[in-house]
C-alpha cells in the first residue's frame, strides 16, 4: 500500500508561523525516512492558522533537506496564476530536485472573497476557464507549444495532477488523461463511486495509465484513547473555524474544555464519520478495507494535531504497522 503526506502547516497555539512551518519540514523527513511516496503541500491565502500560502517556495526548502519523497503542491490554485509561470516555478524545482516533482493543480478559492480579489482580479472569470488553463500549462510542462518554452528545462517533467471533491472533477480529470487525488477527507461524495467515474471516463494521454489517490483524515496513536484524545484538538479546531473562527490549532487541555453544545456534538460526530482515528492495527484495517472497496492505488494523509511529536508519531506508527 502507497502511502502519502499531505500538510496545510497549521499553526498551533502558542506556535509561530516559523515554528509551524519547521514541523511541516521535520515532517517531510518522517515521511522520507519512513517510505512515503510524496509529501505535498497545500495552498491557503488569508488563514493566520495556516501557514502554507506558499507551496512553490517552501518546496524550495523542502526538497534540499530530503533525499528520496516526491515532493508536490496540493494544490497550486490555478486561476490565481498564468500556466507559464507555474510551469517556470516547477521546472526550476524539479531541475534542482530531479524526478521527485509533483504539480497537483485545483481550482478552490483557497480564502475568503477578500483574499481572492487581494490575489487576483476576475477569480471567478478565471474558474470558467479552467480547461484552457489546463491545457496551456500541459503545453508548457510537456514542451509541446510551439512558440513558448517553460525554462529551465528539467531533466526529467514534473508529473501532473488534478485535485478535486467531487464528480465534476473527476470527470474533468479523466478527459484530461491526468492522475487523479480525490479529496475524500473534504468531500461528502463516496470515494468509491468518485474513482469508479474517473477510470471509466479515462483518456489516456501518451499510453498512460489511471491513477489514483485519496485523500484522507488520520490520527493514529499507540492506543484508541490516545488517538481520540489526539484528535481532539483538530476535531474542535474545525468546530470553531464552523462557527467563523480563524484561531490556532487549540492545545488538547484547551479542547477538552470548550464548551460543546448538543448542535456541536453532533457537527463532531458527523466530522468523525470522515476520519480514521485509533491504534495502528485499527487504521491500518481501515485503510486495507477502504483501498478493498475503492481500489485506490495510494492514500494522502492528512493529519492535523496540537503536538508536531504526535502528529509525526502517527506518521511513524501507521508506516511501521503496515510494514509487519
Amino acid at each position: 500500500m502507497k502511502l502519502s503526506i499531505l500538510d496545510q502547516a497549521p499553526v498551533a497555539d502558542g506556535q509561530t508561523a516559523k515554528e509551524a512551518l519547521e514541523a511541516s519540514l521535520k515532517l517531510a523527513q518522517t515521511g522520507d525516512a519512513y517510505g512515503y511516496t510524496r509529501f505535498w503541500v497545500a495552498e491557503h491565502h488569508g488563514w493566520s492558522s495556516l501557514a502554507s500560502s506558499s507551496p512553490e517556495v517552501f518546496l524550495g526548502y523542502v526538497g534540499t533537506k530530503t533525499n528520496r519523497i516526491r515532493i508536490g503542491s496540493g494544490a497550486v490554485l490555478l486561476p490565481y496564476y498564468k500556466p507559464y509561470k507555474v510551469a517556470e516555478n516547477f521546472n526550476m524545482l524539479a531541475t534542482l530536485f530531479g524526478d521527485r516533482v509533483d504539480i497537483g493543480i485545483g481550482r478552490a478559492p483557497g480564502g475568503s472573497a477578500e483574499v481572492s480579489e487581494a490575489l487576483s482580479d476576475g477569480f471567478l472569470r478565471q474558474v470558467f476557464k479552467m480547461p484552457e488553463l489546463v491545457d496551456e500549462l500541459i503545453g508548457y510542462v510537456e514542451d509541446t507549444n510551439a512558440d513558448v518554452s517553460a525554462h529551465p528545462t528539467p531533466p526529467a517533467k514534473p508529473e501532473l495532477w488534478m485535485l478535486g471533491t467531487s464528480r465534476k472533477s473527476a470527470v474533468f480529470a479523466a478527459e484530461k488523461g491526468l492522475a487523479y487525488c480525490f479529496g475524500q477527507f473534504m468531500s461528502d461524495e463516496a470515494g468509491a463511486d468518485i474513482l469508479n467515474i474517473y477510470r471509466e471516463k479515462y483518456t489516456s494521454r501518451h499510453d498512460n495509465t489511471p491513477y489514483t489517490i485519496m485523500g484522507i483524515s488520520v490520527v493514529c496513536a499507540e492506543t484508541t484513547e490516545a488517538a481520540e484524545e489526539i484528535a481532539s484538538s483538530w476535531l474542535v479546531w474545525q468546530l470553531q473555524q464552523s462557527h467563523g473562527l480563524n484561531g490556532a490549532v487549540p492545545s488538547i487541555e484547551a479542547a477538552k474544555a470548550y464548551d460543546i453544545t448538543p448542535e456541536d456534538e453532533q457537527k463532531i460526530a458527523d466530522m468523525k464519520k470522515k476520519m480514521i482515528i485509533g491504534n495502528p492495527s485499527q487504521v491500518t484495517s481501515a485503510l486495507k478495507a477502504l483501498q478493498n472497496d475503492s481500489g485506490v492505488d495510494e492514500f494522502m494523509i492528512i493529519t492535523i494535531t496540537f503536538s508536531p511529536e504526535d502528529k509525526r508519531k502517527s506518521y511513524q506508527y501507521i508506516a511501521q504497522a503496515l510494514k509487519e
